[in-house]
């Protein structure tokens, strides 16, 4: 691969990351699961992707995520919680908040439409994300950080491109059936090492659609720690609305497709993708600690998880419907077509936004919740029926 070259110092840090790993997996008698590694790599303290020091987003990061594109994409939030905020507590959390661009832009539209708001939570595990956003976010007193998940919380949930960055498993199809594909230490650095499926694996295996009629050696990814997770959000808006009397939603954006189409017989090698200085490549043992690993998420995983815990499936559409249904139109007109020099990079990164050919289609939408209704503009272009 051709890829540009880290400095020195990020390449000690990738260095230092690595003989951690390869510690652990000495451990663990030579073999670690491929999500405990994926976690090692974008979590460990101070040397993993997201809690580490380098820059992720922008132009000089690895990626470049909706709110960094325009903030028309925050404004139409803000619109949709705005809504949902009369029908719970004047509260947002936001998960993965990034640089603060997303807060930011909420925040903003929603002073401008003069709706209060008691507390905007953010949940970040990157250092130096959070510095970016403190320097962001330092004229606006209701934002608050916290390391995890309060035990009871009503309100407004926001996970923007978060659930793709959770640890994920890979199975593989063998002639003698799934097996758990793990890591494995070598002289040159990881290598692949496929053992029969643990129980908690074989139960996820278990719910891919139609698993016995895929092909031997198809590859594919399960989610146990997002699954997990959507758990624990329903636990707690649960008791929130217990300890409060008020529901709580929460809205996830992220690429992905319903199991369905998830695991297509065609798709043979998984959705795992790495992304480094803005190239993007399949190889996951690269300079780990300096690069993100993601997978596409699995909405239909995701959506019965939050069902099995007790909350409604709310809507699940594509970003572009839900962000026309949220009004980006109307905002984007804020900026008189008369007046190209301003109008037109607006249209642009909204084009980016809604196109079927861009983020449009490949971005989903997912809500969920308890005790609140979705307005109904938002439900014209809802397909839950795909999950």
């Amino acid at each position: 691969m051709q890829l540009p070259e880290p400095h020195p110092d990020a390449l000690a840090a990738s260095q230092q990351l690595q003989q951690l790993i390869a510690t652990e997996i000495a451990q663990r008698a030579g073999w670690m699961p491929f999500s405990r590694f994926m976690e090692l790599a974008l979590y460990a303290p101070v040397l993993g992707y997201y809690s580490g020091g380098a820059q992720k987003l922008g132009r000089d990061g690895d990626f470049t995520t909706a709110p960094e594109i325009t903030p028309l994409f925050g404004a139409a939030l803000a619109r949709v919680a705005a809504d949902l905020m009369t029908q719970t507590t004047p509260q947002i959390m936001e998960f993965g908040a990034g640089s603060g661009r997303l807060a930011f832009d909420i925040l903003t539209e929603l002073g401008a439409m003069g709706v209060r708001l008691e507390q905007y939570t953010i949940l970040d595990l990157s250092g130096e994300l959070r510095a970016r956003q403190e320097h962001l976010l330092r004229d606006f007193p209701q934002v608050v950080w916290q390391q995890q998940m309060p035990p009871a919380y009503s309100g407004l949930v926001l996970g923007n491109e978060v659930l793709d960055a959770m640890p994920v498993e890979l199975v593989v199809k063998t002639a003698t059936g799934w097996q758990q594909r793990g890591v494995g230490a070598t002289d040159n650095g990881f290598g692949w090492i496929d053992r029969p499926c643990g129980m908690e694996a074989s139960a996820l295996v278990a719910q891919i659609p139609q698993a016995d009629m895929l092909p031997v050696g198809y590859l594919t990814e399960v989610h146990p720690a997002a699954q997990g997770f959507m758990h624990s959000l329903a636990d707690m808006l649960l008791a929130g609305r217990n300890l409060h009397g008020r529901g709580g939603a929460a809205i996830f954006i992220d690429y992905g497709f319903p199991a369905a189409e998830f695991y297509l017989d065609q798709r043979t090698q998984g959705t795992l993708m790495c992304h480094y200085r803005h190239h993007t490549h399949p190889e996951p043992f690269y300079l780990p600690g300096l690069q993100d690993i993601t997978a596409h998420v699995d909405f239909t995983a995701m959506a019965q998880a939050a069902l099995d815990g007790g909350l409604e499936l709310l809507a699940y559409t594509s970003q572009a419907g839900f962000l026309m249904a949220a009004g980006i139109g109307e905002l984007l007109l804020r900026t008189p077509p008369t007046d190209p020099m301003r109008y037109l990079p607006q249209a642009n990164a909204v084009q980016k936004l809604i196109s079927p050919a861009e983020m449009g289609e490949l971005f989903k939408v997912l809500v969920v919740g308890k005790d609140v209704e979705l307005a109904p503009a938002l439900l014209r272009n809802d397909r839950s029926h795909r999950l």
